[in-house]
């Protein structure tokens, strides 16, 4: 499986960017798809997703409201809408894949098992 992450640039304060994530290969539309983010010198954190095809969307709560994340498992993409964005959201950008997760483990970055190139954010203030 591949993950082709895309969509982001550098924004100011408030503004918006959408992230894109194309997967190949094989994928199932059962699978759990992630947005993780990593800042530098910090953790690699769980921004928003999916646990599978009939799951609701999952959010951690530092984006909840702002984010948006969405999924069409007919064209394996994933989207992440990012609104009213601030500079502690400035971080590189990645979406991951796994077999579908127990809620469990679905926030974990070691969980996934495929993961795109990651994708710059940078928001100024």
């Amino acid at each position: 499986v591949q993950l082709q992450a895309s969509g982001g640039g550098s924004v100011q304060a408030g503004g918006s960017l959408r992230l894109s994530c194309e997967a190949s290969g094989r994928t199932l539309p059962s699978d759990s798809m992630g947005w993780f983010r990593q800042a530098p010198g910090g953790e690699r954190e769980f921004v928003a997703g999916f646990r599978g095809r009939n799951n609701n969307a999952l959010y951690a709560r530092t984006v909840e409201g702002r984010f948006t994340v969405s999924r069409d498992t007919s064209k394996n993409t994933m989207w992440l809408q990012m609104n009213n964005l601030k500079p502690e959201d400035t971080a590189v950008y990645y979406c991951a894949r796994a077999p579908y997760l127990i809620l469990s483990v679905f926030y974990s970055a070691s969980s996934y098992d495929n993961w795109g190139q990651g994708t710059q954010v940078t928001v100024s203030s």
